[in-house]
């Protein structure tokens, strides 16, 4: 009878151990609004450095960034949505992986929040990502996110200028650096 009850007991636990990985996983994030921009982007990571100019078309369905020399010529080609995500080298050296992040991790050896910046470069917060701290310029804008790990600031041109839109982003997780010079920028909606 003991033995009968221990394993009752076994598949009761092993029922309710299943029933548990059954939970439902939180809906995934929305995607951030469409963009395209164009600008600069400086990495610091494990000491060492890699600069480029880049181009970054976002849609709710795709990402698509160009990184360029100072001459306009694609030393990458990074395209990324739901089926997985592709980089290509200047020299057709290809890699693949499930996301852009993770691609450009495994590629270029840094890290790049590429979901969660979309937001961000858009002054916004990523959704459903956990904030640690927000600081908001005099005009309500984000100066200052802490989000997921990341230390992001802003500048700004002025509200006179250019619609006030973002002109630099610095994101820090501790060992990667990255900085984002906006040279033109271009949503969903705003004039050609």
């Amino acid at each position: 009878m003991t033995r009968f009850k221990s394993c009752t007991a076994l598949a009761a636990a092993a029922v309710l151990a299943g029933c548990a990985a059954l939970e439902p996983l939180p809906p995934p994030s929305p995607p951030a609004p469409a963009f395209e921009l164009i600008g600069r982007v400086a990495v610091n990571y494990d000491g060492r450095a890699f600069s480029s100019g880049v181009r970054w078309q976002h849609t709710a369905e795709r990402d698509e960034l160009w990184l360029l020399t100072p001459a306009g010529q694609a030393l990458a080609h990074i395209v990324g949505d739901a089926a997985g995500a592709t980089f290509t080298g200047s020299d057709r050296t290809e890699y693949r992986a499930r996301d852009v992040s993770g691609l450009i991790r495994r590629a270029l050896g840094w890290e790049m929040p590429v979901m969660r910046l979309a937001w961000w470069v858009q002054g916004e917060l990523a959704p459903g990502a956990v904030v640690q701290a927000v600081e908001r310029d005099q005009y309500g804008r984000l100066a200052v996110l802490a989000q997921e790990g990341w230390r992001i600031a802003y500048v700004y041109d002025p509200p006179e200028e250019r619609g006030s839109p973002l002109r630099r982003l610095v994101l820090a997780d501790g060992s990667t650096e990255i900085r984002l010079v906006v040279d033109g920028w271009r949503r969903d909606g705003d004039a050609p």
